[in-house]
């Protein structure tokens, strides 16, 4: 299996039914050019692939953005992460506390984390009751990790949670 969101399965799908419409044998004596068939050859392999290489290659400056940008109370907290294992789990400390003031204990607290691009990527939650440290998992990872759920990963946040 692999990371890759509904919207790029259902492209690489549409790429798949389409070279396979191209390469199928001529009908009526209709010709399909060759350069038309390496193109689609080409953009079957290659489009997925840069797709796929988009999506997990993600840095620990991503991750420690994607914090306050999925959560309005780690607004300003400027994260600084480090990678526990590459486009899986980082490890993020916050320069500045919180801006908590509903929730006494934060130890355990999750919390989407949000890309660039405005998406639901992964999700972290906090290992100490201050909250100055947290534990993030990028994917179907902070799925597993029961951090989001598998509807909301990959869902446009405009602007960071509340509560």
């Amino acid at each position: 299996m692999s990371n890759l969101s509904p919207e790029l399965s259902r492209l690489g799908n549409e790429l798949e039914r389409s070279i396979a419409a191209a390469i199928a044998p001529p009908r009526r004596g209709i010709r399909v050019p060759r350069r038309l068939l390496l193109a689609a050859a080409f953009a079957a392999v290659c489009v997925p692939g840069l797709a796929f290489a988009a999506t997990t290659l993600i840095g620990s400056d991503e991750v420690a953005a994607g914090l306050p940008a999925g959560t309005r109370m780690l607004q300003g907290t400027d994260p600084r992460c480090t990678v526990v294992r590459q486009d899986v789990e980082y490890r993020c400390v916050l320069g500045r506390l919180p801006a908590n003031q509903e929730i006494p204990d934060l130890k355990g607290t999750v919390e989407p984390t949000v890309d660039a691009t405005k998406h639901v990527n992964g999700g972290c939650r906090s290992l100490r009751s201050d909250g100055r440290v947290w534990e993030c998992f990028i994917g179907r990872t902070a799925v597993n990790e029961r951090i989001i759920g598998a509807d909301f990963l990959g869902e446009y946040a405009p602007s960071p949670g509340v509560g």
